[in-house]
């Protein structure tokens, strides 16, 4: 099994590496880019950044909880509190990244009609979705490892 964690492990660090790239490199250049196409509206240019960087920092968290969550399992840890702790951590994480990108949703709309370039709302569209869903599956395995949890325990005093 460690094998295993170990390749997941390694999988959540490479996950990390493109959205630290682009947050260090491409971010910066599209809200200049975003001032430059509408100067009335070079104003939201760090507004823009800011909601961008925010939705990072519960990315990187979610990430975060994902690799304890996998130490759980090295641990043989994988029924405890703690990894439904992580789950749920996980789970909000999901749901602030959609919050935010509902947010600013507006910001990447007027992105999009300046440069005509609907895939930009697209783009957002799918974030907020993906997020979604990586919630909702979250939820469900955070309930059922609480009812294997509460099970366990039960067979535990049973015996």
């Amino acid at each position: 099994m460690k094998r295993e964690t170990f390749f997941l492990k390694f999988v959540v660090v490479l996950m990390g590496l493109p959205v630290l790239a682009l947050c260090i490199f491409l971010l910066p250049e599209i809200a200049e880019f975003f001032a430059e196409l509408n100067p009335k509206l070079d104003f939201l240019q760090y507004p823009f950044l800011i909601g961008l960087y925010a939705a990072a920092i519960p990315f990187y968290f979610a990430l975060y909880q994902t690799f304890k969550l996998l130490s759980y399992i090295d641990m043989n840890e994988a029924f405890s509190e703690l990894s439904v702790k992580a789950l749920k951590n996980i789970k909000y994480c999901a749901i602030t990244i959609s919050a935010l990108y509902v947010v600013f949703m507006p910001l990447l709309y007027l992105m999009a009609e300046v440069d005509d370039a609907p895939g930009i709302i697209l783009i957002g569209m799918i974030i907020i979705f993906g997020c979604m869903v990586v919630a909702v599956f979250a939820a469900v395995l955070q309930k059922l490892l609480k009812n294997a949890i509460d099970i366990k325990s039960e067979n535990d005093l049973t015996v």
